[in-house]
């Protein structure tokens, strides 16, 4: 079980606390608003109504011994800043900021946190990448440059094994998974030998250029 800090309870910080917690995980959240704050009081390990820029609250709830932060200040880049210089001075080592923009993030990334979240922008880009590949059924964009994507198995790779295809080798990408959706069976970093059946999907990962590529074989 990990601690995290949660910063800001607009829509994305409330789905982002319920899931964690939903997984297990110590799950600790400031907002000033008392209503969102009471609304998920018995959701979380410790819902605070406070300031999140203010390194004297942060201390006295705990946050200094979370693993990670996590910053949702909505429009309000000023607060987005502040808290995470704030949790700098806590030695927290991750630290996930959402954003509103693309200077947003250029801003974050300057004063060094660990990644940016443009839920906005991510979403679009999984739509229109779903909408372009017939293969695609799922898109993560991870970071600059770098996704994952999940497609069904393209008619030609069908009965052939995946070292048999050298998907590395020709297409740049590697296979994290393979799910049987007749099953349900979940094969984490499938062994090459494996054999694609047509009820099958990859999981699989590399630089956006290489999965688009990929997302349009038939």
């Amino acid at each position: 079980m990990k601690r995290f800090v949660i910063i800001g309870l607009g829509n994305f910080g409330l789905a982002v606390a319920k899931s964690l917690t939903e997984n297990g995980h110590d799950v600790i959240t400031v907002d000033l608003n008392g209503d969102l704050t009471d609304r998920l009081a018995t959701q979380v390990t410790h819902a605070v109504v406070g300031d999140g820029t203010n390194l004297e609250t942060l201390q006295r709830i705990g946050a200094g011994d979370a693993d990670a932060a996590i910053v949702s200040t909505g429009d309000d880049i000023s607060s987005s800043i502040l808290a995470t210089m704030v949790l700098h001075d806590l030695k927290i080592k991750e630290i996930y900021v959402k954003v509103i923009s693309s200077d947003h993030a250029r801003v974050m990334k300057r004063i060094g946190v660990t990644d940016t979240i443009f839920p906005e922008r991510d979403t679009a880009i999984s739509l229109a990448t779903r909408l372009s590949g017939s293969t695609l059924l799922n898109y993560v964009h991870l970071g600059e440059g770098f996704s994952i994507q999940e497609m069904s198995v393209p008619e030609r790779w069908i009965g052939k094994s995946i070292r048999e295809l050298g998907l590395r080798q020709h297409y740049e990408i590697t296979v994290v998974a393979v799910h049987d959706m007749l099953t349900g069976k979940i094969l984490p970093s499938p062994d090459p030998r494996h054999i694609l059946k047509d009820s099958d999907t990859l999981m699989i990962a590399g630089n956006e250029a290489a999965l688009e590529r990929t997302a349009q074989i038939q």
